[in-house]
């Protein structure tokens, strides 16, 4: 009884923060978007860039600054991993491997934080701060950036100037990213997070054994970590490591911090485009897929116990933390698969197949439930012109949303965004399963394996970074296959956001009429939920149906 009231106590004050941070947040984040005042700060980096503060540029323009800051990104941070050995505070770290190197890169880059390596043994704490930090920075800003051109398609007209990215991007990391993890790691470290530059210690246990501990720049990069829902953590146990959060108070701040900008952006997007109830017709469907998760996971991990140990634990325990519990657990194992946030306090390995199957299947939802920073946005604004267009041909109408018609030339935009990812996850996992090889680096057979394999695949495209371990991916093979998913399932989607942000700003809006679809109501919010479900349904059901469907059926027998 007293872990349920404690449960339903941190779940109540999670929504009351974030619903408290929705308007300020929001609000404060539309402001950075539109304002024509640059900071001081902002205009000595745009001198130093040779940008034009003012000056904004087309869709094309805007995509070519995106994949150019990318890649000259991932050269960088490859080539700082594959030299840490010879860098300061290198901690006694070697390089790291050219195929773990490219995966790392590609991943800190996508925002994705996927990690083949154990961090408190493989990465030195320059690379961490110089290298694997920065990117948490900068990838976060970028989908913020995108997101925010995407609704400038919205709201400007005859035109091909959607803003300028070197900008946004300057803008949302000086005003927004840096001050705010600055504030919350000098929070984590007062509860008790570390952050120091200790190397590798030799540490005597209470039972007089030993054990080695590496210390480093925790709090500073917890803070970013969840805030910029990156999620790549200093230890391989993320934040299950006492280090990374050490206590249930530590666990709630890192929840809210990887929920609050995704969930308050449909603010901003209300505010930008004119009209509140826009983005309180958005943050509804979040809000319902999100509370509809968390009650589905709990319950599985409460209810579905399969042994004596599970029943006097009044749960699944197994790989979770006993600081933690299962409600802690569950709460956080939502929100990072339903964000693209990579971080962890449980082992989603020892999940039940109704609550593992369940974090991919958020995953797959496209992470929109409130996704990413800036992506989750983006992702359910597609689904909402698609939404549009399937009640648009209802009615025998032209579609409109926002002012704006959604002719075949947008719709193939928005049709291409949302197969892509679907694409990549099936065939890296088809491919996975097809090779002897790479099979074998299942530690688990069966519906459960191939779990596995479906797990690491749509983690690494959705850019979410989480793993359900039980997989060998460290090899040549994965590190690389699943590198190049995350950077497809990155960036070919921005590619098809920002040209229909294009398309859209150049349109003459239209006015509303007692044909145009109402965008704010009730109805349209549970249509576009039904739109949701049943796009991933229909798409991921076969694979969803040979691992943790089958696997719950095999528990019946």
């Amino acid at each position: 009884m007293n872990d349920t009231f404690a449960g339903w106590l941190q779940v109540l004050v999670l929504v009351v923060a974030l619903a408290l941070s929705f308007r300020p947040l929001g609000d404060y984040m539309a402001h950075i978007l539109t304002t024509t005042r640059h900071l001081w700060a902002e205009r000595l980096i745009y001198k130093a860039g040779g940008v034009h503060g003012d000056a904004d540029q087309k869709w094309s323009v805007y995509l070519r600054s995106v994949l150019a800051f990318s890649l000259v990104s991932v050269l960088f941070l490859y080539a700082f991993l594959r030299l840490q050995n010879h860098l300061l505070l290198s901690v006694g770290m070697q390089a790291v491997p050219p195929d773990q190197s490219f995966n790392t890169a590609a991943s800190f880059v996508t925002n994705t934080n996927w990690q083949s390596y154990s961090g408190e043994s493989a990465i030195g704490h320059l690379v961490q701060m110089a290298g694997l930090a920065v990117q948490n920075f900068v990838s976060a800003a970028m989908g913020i950036a995108v997101v925010a051109a995407l609704v400038r398609g919205f709201t400007r007209k005859k035109t091909d100037q959607l803003g300028n990215f070197w900008v946004d991007l300057t803008r949302i990391v000086v005003r927004l990213l840096l001050p705010v993890s600055l504030v919350f790691a000098i929070v984590l470290v007062a509860a008790g997070t570390v952050q120091n530059f200790h190397g590798v210690n030799d540490i005597i246990t209470i039972s007089g054994g030993h054990q080695r501990l590496t210390g480093g720049p925790v709090a500073s990069q917890e803070a970013i970590k969840e805030f910029g829902t990156n999620g790549g953590g200093l230890y391989n146990a993320n934040s299950a490591h006492p280090f990374e959060s050490p206590n249930a108070f530590t666990n709630l701040i890192e929840i809210y911090l990887l929920l609050v900008i995704s969930f308050s952006l449909p603010r901003t997007f209300g505010k930008m485009v004119g009209d509140h109830r826009q983005g309180y017709a958005i943050v509804a469907v979040m809000a319902l897929i999100w509370a509809a998760s968390v009650a589905i996971v709990t319950a599985n991990e409460l209810h579905s116990v399969s042994s004596a140990a599970g029943h006097a634990a009044g749960g699944m325990m197994e790989g979770k933390e006993a600081r933690f519990g299962i409600w802690s657990s569950a709460l956080f194992a939502v929100s990072t698969t339903l964000t693209s946030c990579g971080a962890v306090n449980s082992f989603h390995d020892s999940y039940t197949p109704g609550g593992g199957g369940m974090t991919i299947f958020n995953m797959m939802l496209g992470e929109i439930a409130p996704g990413g920073t800036g992506s989750g946005l983006y992702g359910i604004l597609i689904l909402a012109i698609v939404a549009v267009f399937v009640a648009g041909l209802m009615v025998g109408r032209t579609p409109e949303y926002l002012g704006k018609k959604l002719r075949g030339q947008e719709m193939k935009y928005a049709s291409l965004y949302i197969l892509t990812t679907p694409a990549v996850v099936l065939t890296g996992a088809g491919l996975a399963m097809a090779f002897p090889d790479e099979r074998a680096a299942m530690l688990n057979s069966g519906p459960h394996g191939f779990s596995e394999v479906l797990y690491a695949f749509t983690s690494a495209a959705n850019n979410n970074g989480s793993a359900f371990a039980g997989l060998s991916v460290n090899t040549v093979w994965y590190n690389t296959t699943l590198g190049l998913a995350m950077i497809v399932g990155r960036f070919l989607p921005m590619v098809f956001v920002l040209a229909l942000a294009g398309s859209l700003a150049q349109q003459q809006p239209v006015p509303v009429t007692a044909g145009t679809l109402p965008t704010h109501r009730p109805q349209f919010v549970g249509l576009l939920t039904g739109v949701v479900l049943i796009v991933v349904g229909l798409t991921y059901f076969p694979a969803l149906a040979l691992g943790p469907v089958a696997e719950s059926l095999e528990g019946l027998r």
